[in-house]
């Protein structure tokens, strides 16, 4: 590639890293006093581009004689605008819903993995899912087992105490304890 032309090691092109000019109020002034004389000398000479610019001063005088064909123009050029601003929708009636971005695969599936779980958890605290009604039977059959097992403790220990009672009531009878005088 030719040097400057593209872009290789040599490349020493564009703007950048150089000095900015900016143009200065006192240069500015100049350039508008240059035009103004440049249109009075126009205007002195009588060309076409002067006479443009006196017809809308003209117009000017023409339209402050008639103030009412302004005024109507005014009002029709304002029902004109409010006909195309009641047209558009105002931000408070715009539809949000429309404009919400949309969630990526992984997201939706996430949000409906977590509502089927929430769904799952309420199912299963009512007692509705298989899983809940089969924990419900073992709980039921745990309880009975549980009742069961102390009614049958209670029995034993009925029994005990009346094992015990006899053997010291035998007791009793052999020492001669138990008789009455």
């Amino acid at each position: 590639m030719p040097k400057g032309g593209g872009g290789g090691r040599g490349y020493k092109g564009g703007h950048k890293g150089q000095r900015r000019h900016f143009t200065s109020p006192e240069e500015l002034e100049a350039m508008k006093e240059k035009e103004e004389r440049e249109r009075e000398w126009r205007e002195q000479r009588g060309d076409e581009s002067s006479e443009e610019e006196k017809e809308p001063e003209e117009n000017k005088e023409e339209t402050a004689g008639s103030d009412e064909e302004s005024k109507k123009k005014v009002r029709k050029a304002r029902k004109r605008c409010w006909k195309i601003i009641n047209k558009t929708k105002k931000i408070t009636h715009l539809d949000l819903s429309a404009d919400k971005p949309e969630l990526s695969r992984k997201e939706r599936e996430e949000i409906e993995k977590q509502k089927a779980k929430a769904n799952y958890q309420r199912l299963h605290a009512e007692g509705k899912t298989e899983e809940a009604r089969a924990d419900l039977a073992r709980l039921a059959i745990i309880k009975k087992q549980r009742e069961e097992a102390a009614k049958k403790r209670e029995d034993e220990r009925l029994a005990r105490e009346a094992a015990k009672a006899a053997k010291t009531e035998n007791l009793n009878k052999a020492l001669g304890k138990g008789r009455k005088t």
